[in-house]
């Protein structure tokens, strides 16, 4: 895909959304090992349970990383000048996980033509995992 430009791209424009396999113990185990955060709470069911969850859960930081390709493959990034997020809610196993965003706004900051992306993640249920918004940089 060719990366948008600043003068093609609308207000209310979706960026292509991102669809995910349901999180699975090897998804989990790979991303601790690739991250090196082996907390147990995301790989150790005995941990997890007597820490009053019903199972292990994802890394937030994945979730993270899947907005992070979602905004990567609609724009460089190289381009990324800004990405927040907001925690809203657990990945579970079985969380089949689908990213998406859309232009906010268009502005100029910082003698930059950009554009405000408000990026969200969302399980097969409609329940909202992660919120945020990204700068993007625009020729």
């Amino acid at each position: 895909m060719a990366s948008p430009e600043f003068a093609s791209v609308q207000v209310g424009d979706a960026l292509p959304p991102l669809h995910l396999p349901a999180v699975d113990r090897r998804m989990l185990a790979l991303f601790a090992g690739a991250s090196g955060d082996h907390h147990p709470i995301h790989i150790d069911l005995d941990y997890a349970r007597r820490a009053g969850m019903p199972d292990v859960f994802a890394h937030g930081m994945l979730g993270m990383a899947w907005l992070g390709r979602l905004l990567t493959a609609w724009a460089p990034q190289a381009r990324l000048r800004r990405f927040d997020a907001r925690f809203q809610g657990i990945t579970h196993l079985g969380n089949a996980v689908q990213c998406s965003g859309r232009v906010l706004e268009k502005l100029e900051r910082g003698g930059e033509r950009c554009v405000r992306v408000e990026v969200r993640s969302t399980n097969q249920f409609g329940q909202v995992k992660i919120a945020g918004e990204a700068l993007v940089a625009l020729p």
